[in-house]
């Protein structure tokens, strides 16, 4: 197979990967069983979500893994620990396992949210190094599909069981445990290292990649909607969504075609340090040179983690990441009980929502990039993240409504600028700190997560308990996160001033990109 074809392949795997990797948004979708079955307060619920996202505390070992070990093999890893985490949980929903202690639950919680650390390096590692003159716009791509995941998994579930709660929730919990295996058995053989290939076929393959994902994203975004989405049957979305990802196959199949006519399988193109085009050259002719013209990617130095957190900027950055991204997050955790609180029966509608918006916020920095990287209209990282702060600050006030289009639109919203941020967090750390020690310093930076969900979701809980009723510690009403909808939307302006700090001074950084 020529390497273009393979190049393009390593994506079709990543995106395939990321589709099914976003098993930690799948929590709010079972929370409300896992609560009443195992008889939890909200503050043990919370605990729970916290232990998912303390997975990430040691993510940093998949990154040192990432350095050492075939990336086959880190990506099982990550799936086998995936299976353990929510296998474990799933058995205890069945009844087939009923002498868990509380402690072993949270246990299994940090396990399995420590498995998206491993496919999620993977997945970010294959992509820069497969796709380095523009790793920012095919990173943003691929990650957009983990914003999908949600919507793939509610699919799944109303497909094998639309009923009653309760079994709804052993099926998440068993596709959690599942699918990541499944899925990461079949892409192992197409993560890993690809030739350099022309930037021209690059983008030409980017192009059509994009209409693929836009088309997915509408299709999730529609099929999300109450009306539309009861009118499907649970088949037809399995079957459209399924045929989406499959998609963008098109595009490797295609470079095969094209080379193969063109009879150029043993032609190599290589890198010049100078600013000359590329250069074409037979094979034994010459070693294959992979060395990359200064400045191409947008990095000035290598950092390593003693040196980064060291740096005003990446405090910053940290920041801004826990008050944006991260906050977004732990709402989105605690949907399940927002839309109980609220009279809502499910809270599978909300998570479907979430996930269809956050798939466009993911990929609109991408979009951008794409398009206007070289425009001097172009916002930089740092100055998107300002945009992107600001309207989801105002969200949190807006959910001060009590009304459900109030609701459905903060979480739209919510959704968009939380996926955007996730998106931009990743190339603003190779951009920043550098590409050779990314695996490991990007996961340094998500640790904000864990520590963040623990302070905002630990504050939900304990206000909503304070509202609810002594006997079930349940609370219906406006008034269960009233004040918590207060409290994070400061926190999200907060996140805004750290982000217009952190635009000014990395803006000579980005201005010299420009030029």
């Amino acid at each position: 197979m020529p390497p273009s074809a393979l190049q393009w392949l390593s994506l079709v795997g990543v995106i395939w990967l990321q589709s099914i990797n976003g098993t930690n948004s799948n929590f709010p979708a079972y929370s409300s069983q896992f609560k009443h079955l195992l008889s939890l307060s909200q503050v043990q619920l919370n605990n729970l979500a916290f232990a998912s996202d303390a997975g990430k505390l040691f993510g940093w070992f998949s990154g040192i893994a990432a350095d050492y070990l075939p990336l086959w093999l880190v990506l099982m890893i990550g799936s086998i620990l995936g299976l353990i985490g929510y296998g474990f949980q799933f058995l205890l929903l069945l009844n087939i396992i009923s002498s868990l202690l509380y402690w072993q639950v949270f246990i299994l919680c940090v396990l399995a949210g420590n498995s998206v650390c491993w496919i999620n390096t993977v997945c970010y590692t294959v992509t820069i190094r497969n796709f380095p003159s523009c790793h920012r716009v095919a990173v943003g791509l691929s990650t957009s599909y983990l914003a999908l995941s949600p919507k793939v998994y509610t699919d799944m579930v109303d497909f094998v069981s639309p009923s009653p709660p309760i079994r709804r929730a052993r099926a998440y919990l068993l596709l959690n445990s599942i699918s990541p295996l499944v899925v990461s058995t079949l892409a192992a053989p197409l993560v890993r290292d690809i030739h350099i290939r022309k930037a021209e076929e690059i983008h030409g393959g980017l192009t059509v990649m994009f209409v693929i994902t836009i088309a997915t994203g509408v299709f999730a975004v529609i099929s999300s909607l109450g009306s539309i989405s009861s009118e499907l049957s649970p088949w037809i979305h399995v079957m459209c969504t399924g045929m989406l990802l499959a998609a963008p196959l098109l595009i490797p199949v295609a470079a095969t075609i094209r080379e193969t006519l063109e009879g150029k399988w043993w032609i190599k193109r290589v890198w010049r340090v100078s600013d000359v085009d590329l250069e074409e050259v037979g094979v034994g002719e010459r070693d294959q040179i992979e060395v990359i013209k200064e400045g191409e990617m947008g990095v000035k130095e290598e950092i390593g983690v003693k040196l980064m957190i060291k740096r005003v900027e990446f405090w910053l950055y940290f920041f801004v990441y826990m008050f944006g991204a991260t906050l977004g997050m732990v709402f989105l955790n605690n949907l399940g009980q927002i839309a109980e609180s609220r009279g809502h029966s499910t809270a599978s509608f909300l998570v479907s929502l979430s996930s269809s918006f956050g798939f466009f916020g993911r990929l609109m920095p991408s979009l951008l990039d794409y398009y206007f990287s070289k425009s001097k209209y172009m916002v930089s990282q740092a100055g998107a993240m300002v945009t992107l702060m600001a309207p989801m600050a105002g969200s949190f006030f807006l959910l001060l409504s009590t009304t459900n289009l109030s609701l459905y639109i903060s979480t739209a919203i919510i959704g968009i600028c939380s996926g955007a941020l996730t998106s931009i967090a990743v190339s603003t750390t190779s951009e920043l700190f550098g590409t050779k020690n990314f695996s490991v310093n990007h996961n340094i930076v998500v640790a904000n997560i864990p520590i963040g969900s623990l302070l905002f979701g630990y504050l939900a809980a304990l206000l909503y308990g304070r509202e609810g009723n002594v006997g079930d510690g349940r609370c219906m009403g406006i008034e269960c996160y009233r004040n918590t909808f207060i409290i994070w939307g400061f926190f999200c302006l907060l996140g805004t001033l750290l982000a217009f700090v952190l635009y000014a001074r990395t803006r000579n950084f980005y201005f010299q990109k420009l030029r």
